[in-house]
């Protein structure tokens, strides 16, 4: 992402910031609905979407400041670590240790089969969770998107080369080196998709709602749904070319 960045933003400062931060940002939240309709392995995207939480909340902050401060020399004075930090430890770290203590706690007074009915119920809701947060991210970044229509071309373009070209990619390889169909699938998703939700997050906390920064990877799940969606029809397609078995 920060090649691609550079490649087509390399007088948009700004938004090259808010593509580099989309770039750190490995999905834990849409890729499990790619997954799912591509007939990929749920478990095995589990564990993906737990290693991919607990390695943002380490890595993105310092990771950011690596790619935007010292490889692109941006000039983002409000980007710093402790600034990020912050806002991951916020955005992933509070869900995930609320996560963490339910459960404890459920055991400990209902046990494990209550706990089991307490999941099921629960499930939907963070569906649900996910569509309110795209809703809200819209309805705020809405009048950006609207009125820079030349600046969301400009970033949808290498959105799109690397959807396309990270799956593609992945997914060969995963088939050259003996994957099953379903790890394949879901390690290929996985790679392609990415957390605009945190992205536009420290965006928004860093720079503000109405910067460029946070523009950038407001256009992503624009770019994402169609795209994934098509990859999804493609790698089932392709799944029943090759009769592709697990």
């Amino acid at each position: 992402m920060l090649g691609l960045a550079w490649a087509f933003l390399p007088d948009k400062s700004d938004l090259r910031t808010g593509l580099i931060l989309v770039g750190l940002g490995r999905c834990i939240a849409m890729v499990l609905i790619w997954n799912g309709l591509a007939a990929g392995d749920q478990n095995y995207c589990a564990i993906l979407v737990v290693v991919n939480s607990i390695l943002q909340m380490v890595l993105f902050a310092p990771l950011a400041v690596l790619f935007i401060q010292v490889i692109s020399r941006s000039g983002d004075l409000g980007l710093s670590y402790s600034t990020v930090a912050t806002n991951v430890a916020v955005f992933l770290g509070i869900p995930l240790g609320a996560a963490i203590l339910t459960r404890f706690i459920i055991l400990q007074l209902a046990g494990p089969v209550k706990y089991q009915v307490f999941l099921k119920r629960l499930s939907p809701w963070s569906f649900i969770g996910l569509l309110y947060t795209v809703l809200v991210l819209f309805a705020s970044q809405g009048r950006q998107v609207v009125h820079q229509i030349v600046s969301v071309i400009r970033v949808a373009a290498p959105l799109i080369v690397y959807f396309i070209t990270i799956f593609l990619v992945t997914l060969y390889v995963t088939h050259r080196l003996g994957f099953g169909y379903k790890l394949s699938v879901t390690q290929s998703f996985t790679a392609a998709s990415n957390n605009f939700e945190l992205a536009i997050a420290v965006d928004v906390a860093t720079f503000g709602p109405n910067s460029d920064q946070a523009l950038a990877p407001t256009v992503g799940p624009l770019i994402e749904v169609p795209v994934l969606i098509a990859l999804v029809y493609l790698v089932r397609f392709v799944g029943k070319r090759w009769n592709w078995k697990d």
